[in-house]
């Protein structure tokens, strides 16, 4: 189990929908969180990409000297990038880091967005120009010299001078929702993500791209994009995720969901389904609640419960094949550090944390009355 988090290059905040507890974007922010990513073992962070966001490629490039293990997930953008300049661009930042790039492969979903990016493509087309990049991409990365002659590219002795250190390329993350990508991620893709939906529409997702990747013959793995809310109890969690929804109203719930409706994006349609812009009916899953969903584009869904009870429910994802979980909680940094102490020891995975509990001099918490080391607490693993 692979588990990641998440740094919002967009902002971050203790509250949605307010200046309150608000915190703008800085270098000095993000490396703090990315940082913690780092120390506190999880596997690496998505950095989100978009107009509203810091650009990704700036932010994790910067980031690497920060840190010594995570790895960067980090967006490329057919249409808005070519082929080869997005395979130098991974390659580079491959071996700057010694190999700790993952791709994610961002098709959009928001067509005003698009158009200001001059991507003035329908749905299904910019699938099909995400499939000929990719095809394209691929080649390219994996040492071959590409031309190609598609309806979107016309590619001539495209070829990289410096390989990246993965081979054949760092791997590549997708989510898209639709028949249509779903058909993308079945012929190119290494990890299939999926947004934060109840257990079984999550199965029946990896069936359908399993099958599409079988008929391929290629085998694939699977994530999901999760906000998590854990607390030491399961009250103080369901209270933590009422205070994050406080500031906002009806109001702005409308605005919101007029926003996401103009999406072609067949994910965000699902999320938006989930709730309906409804505040009443929030836990549409056992401890599975959408309200992050109501003013927040793509990941709406938040696990929510006590440590024991998130577990369980992580457990149950991965029961049906997901393997890697993206995770995030606001405000980002504080979050960051609440799960790796409440949640990890209950999750199977290998976090790499360097154990200073077992060194003297510098004991895992505070010497209690400048005399006695702290006691350990011992968590059992549901």
């Amino acid at each position: 189990m692979n588990i990641f988090w998440f740094i919002p290059t967009h902002g971050d905040s203790r509250y949605l929908g307010t200046q309150t507890g608000g915190r703008a974007v800085s270098f000095s922010y993000m490396r703090q969180i990315a940082q913690a990513v780092d120390e506190l073992g999880f596997a690496g962070a998505l950095l989100p990409t978009g107009r509203s966001c810091e650009d990704a490629w700036v932010a994790a490039s910067a980031l690497i000297a920060a840190t010594e293990k995570m790895r960067f997930l980090v967006a490329i953008r057919p249409g808005i990038m070519s082929p080869a300049q997005a395979a130098r661009m991974a390659a580079t930042f491959d071996r700057i880091s010694n190999g700790r790039l993952l791709i994610n492969v961002v098709t959009g979903g928001d067509p005003v967005e698009l158009a200001g990016d001059g991507l003035h493509l329908s749905h299904s087309e910019r699938y099909k120009l995400t499939d000929e990049f990719l095809t394209v991409w691929r080649e390219i990365m994996a040492g071959k010299t590409a031309n190609f002659s598609g309806e979107h590219l016309e590619i001539k002795e495209a070829k990289l001078m410096y390989p990246p250190v993965q081979q054949p390329y760092p791997p590549l993350y997708f989510g898209g929702s639709s028949a249509a990508g779903h058909e993308v991620a079945g012929k190119h893709i290494d990890v299939y993500l999926t947004w934060g939906e109840p257990p079984q529409q999550v199965a029946d997702k990896i069936k359908h791209v399993r099958e599409l990747a079988e008929k391929n013959g290629r085998t694939i793995r699977f994530g999901i994009r999760l906000h998590v809310i854990v607390r030491e109890t399961e009250k103080e969690a369901w209270d933590a995720a009422n205070e994050l929804i406080k500031y906002v109203d009806d109001n702005m719930i409308t605005a919101a969901q007029r926003t996401f409706a103009r999406f072609d994006s067949e994910g965000q349609r699902r999320m938006a389904q989930l709730h309906q812009g409804n505040r009443d009916s929030l836990e549409i899953s056992p401890n599975l609640w959408a309200g992050v969903g109501l003013v927040r584009g793509g990941a709406g869904t938040a696990l929510v419960g006590d440590p024991a009870t998130v577990a369980a429910r992580i457990k149950e994802y991965a029961e049906l094949g997901i393997e890697t979980f993206i995770l995030s909680g606001y405000p980002h940094l504080e979050e960051a550090y609440r799960v790796a102490e409440l949640l990890f020891p209950h999750l199977p995975i290998h976090t790499n944390r360097r154990r200073e509990e077992t060194q003297i001099i510098s004991p895992f918490g505070e010497i209690v009355a400048n005399a006695y080391y702290p006691k350990k607490k011992e968590v059992r693993s549901s």
